[in-house]
């Protein structure tokens, strides 16, 4: 498989099925280095087979995946030394204090003894621990568990880090700590492959994202180009002061299609300038005041939906 020397994942032509069903079907991209690299898909899309085969713990049927140039079905374990993997289901060993745990994954990776302790200690401060870090960890919250466990897999400055679903189920403070924690990695060189249900996650911290659909590939690009590639997911949200039968807004000819929340309407269309205009002259014949008047763009939510229902 070729290479950019800078990519330090390539995936080319990954396939794999089980029985009659092909899970991941004839999937290519690359990840540079330093990059945080969002995966997106919903339920049964094909994200989580994809992510086993990347870091090794399934094989492929047909395809090739590299970690820094290093082929993992010829050597998977040099492969590994060069990840960190936080699984969307896993457990920390509750019996071991928060230390314990992460000088242990330290050891398993061949750290010297002085260097993973030292390693240990910065980085349960890091993850707000270090008053808990001789706890037992059957004792911790979801939340402390989740960053104990990420501690884990960051104790060797992997040169790339895999997170599935890494902040769900997760109190707010454990999120926006995790989230924190993964911009400092990759800040500091680490390149990041997430896969979240969380769109929002992904637009906010993804240099890049690729969206799975059907064991497929459906696109990959900035979160801005991506929105940028979805002009027809513009629209107008407005709420009035008074309830209001829009029915001859819907009827303009300008709104392709038309959603509410609460007391908000959000109106689809090609044209939201015209569209806004419009609506401000229905406004001002039926005497309404607006609460609500904004031109939306499209979102990575949208782009979403628009690739995953197609």
């Amino acid at each position: 498989m070729k290479r950019d020397r800078d990519d330090v994942i390539a995936v080319a032509g990954l396939t794999k099925r089980f029985g009659a069903i092909t899970a991941v079907d004839d999937v290519s991209f690359s990840v540079p280095e330093g990059e945080l690299f969002g995966f997106l898909g919903p339920n049964g899309a094909g994200k989580t087979t994809t992510i086993r085969m990347l870091t090794g713990i399934l094989t492929p049927d047909v395809g090739e995946v590299s970690i820094d140039g290093i082929d993992i079905q010829k050597h998977p374990i040099a492969a590994k030394m060069q990840m960190g993997i936080i699984p969307e289901m896993s457990n920390v060993y509750i019996e071991l204090t928060a230390k314990q745990n992460v000088v242990l994954a330290g050891r398993f990776y061949g750290m010297h003894r002085k260097d993973v302790e030292e390693r240990t200690d910065k980085l349960l401060q890091q993850f707000e621990l270090s008053d808990r870090k001789d706890d037992r960890v059957e004792g911790f919250s979801k939340g402390m568990k989740q960053r104990v466990l990420i501690a884990s897999a960051l104790v060797h400055i992997p040169k790339v880090l895999f997170l599935d679903e890494p902040t769900s189920g997760l109190d707010v403070h454990s999120q926006r700590l995790i989230r924190a924690i993964i911009r400092e990695m990759n800040d500091a060189g680490t390149t990041v492959f997430l896969t979240t249900h969380n769109i929002e996650e992904a637009n906010t911290l993804c240099d890049r994202v690729g969206i799975i659909n059907r064991g497929a590939l459906a696109a990959i690009d900035t979160p801005e180009r991506l929105k940028q590639a979805f002009n027809e997911t513009q629209s107008v949200e407005v709420a009035f002061d008074k309830p209001t039968d829009v029915g001859e807004i819907e009827r303009s000819g300008l709104v392709n299609r038309t959603e509410r929340t609460g007391d908000t309407w959000r109106f689809y269309t090609d044209d939201p300038d015209a569209l806004a205009k419009w609506i401000f002259s229905f406004a001002e014949r039926r005497k309404l005041s607006f609460t609500t008047l904004s031109i939306e763009g499209a979102s990575l939510e949208d782009v979403f939906v628009t690739v995953t229902e197609g």
